[in-house]
C-alpha cells in the first residue's frame, strides 16, 4: 500500500482529505508532529507547492498539500491568502470579517483551494484548484472551523458549517480540487 502524507498539522483538514481519498486504497497519514512549514508564497498554489515539497523531501514519501482561503468581493478579495492569519482564532476571524463588511449588501465570496502533489524526491508533479461560490451571512449559522459558519452556499441551501461531508466533497473547493487531482494521482501512484 502506498503511503501518502497530508502536508498539514490541521487534523480537521487531514480527516477531510483522508475521507475524500478513502476509495483510492492509499495509506493516508498526517505530517510529522511538530513540523511547521511557513507559508511564504504569494498565491494559494505557491503555498500548496511549498508545503507538499517540504514534507515530501523531509519524509521521503508522496505528499499532498493544499492552501485555501476566503475571498470576499466587497473587501477586494480579502482576507485571501491571509485567511488563516486574519486574526488569532476562528471566532476573532469571523468577527473581524463581519465588522469589515458592516451593513454591506453585496456579500458575494468564494472559497478557493489549491492542491499540490509532490513525489518522494520533493518535486511537485500535479496541481489542481477548486472554487466554491457563496456569500457571507450577517451572523454565524452552525458550528465549524474557520469561516464555515458565515459562508452560505446557495446550491446547498445552507451555511458551509451545516453542509454534510458528502455535500462538502461535491460542492466545496477542497472537494472540487481533489476530484480534479484524482485521475492524475491514480495514474502517478499506480492505483486502479
Amino acid at each position: 500500500m502506498t503511503l501518502l502524507v497530508i502536508a498539514s498539522g490541521n487534523p480537521h483538514k487531514v480527516a477531510e482529505l483522508a475521507s475524500m481519498l478513502a476509495a483510492t486504497g492509499l495509506e493516508v497519514c498526517q505530517q510529522p508532529e511538530g513540523l511547521e512549514v511557513e507559508e511564504t508564497g504569494q498565491t494559494y498554489a505557491a503555498n500548496a507547492r511549498l508545503k507538499a515539497e517540504t514534507v515530501a523531501s523531509l519524509t521521503g514519501t508522496w505528499a499532498l498539500a493544499d492552501d485555501s482561503g476566503l475571498e470576499v468581493d466587497a473587501l477586494d478579495g480579502a482576507p485571501g491568502i491571509f485567511s488563516a492569519r486574519y486574526a488569532p482564532t476562528d471566532p476573532e476571524r469571523i468577527h473581524r470579517l463581519l465588522q469589515a463588511l458592516g451593513q454591506q449588501p453585496y456579500r458575494s465570496a468564494r472559497f478557493i483551494t489549491a492542491m499540490a502533489l509532490a513525489d518522494p524526491s520533493g518535486h511537485t508533479v500535479l496541481e489542481a484548484e477548486g472554487v466554491c461560490h457563496g456569500e457571507i451571512l450577517a451572523r454565524p449559522d452552525g458550528q465549524g472551523p474557520g469561516y464555515d459558519p458565515v459562508f452560505h452556499v446557495r446550491q446547498a441551501g445552507s451555511s458551509y458549517a451545516r453542509m454534510g461531508e458528502q455535500l462538502k466533497a461535491r460542492l466545496g473547493s477542497r472537494g472540487k480540487a481533489a476530484r480534479l487531482l484524482a485521475p492524475g494521482l491514480r495514474q502517478l501512484l499506480g492505483l486502479a
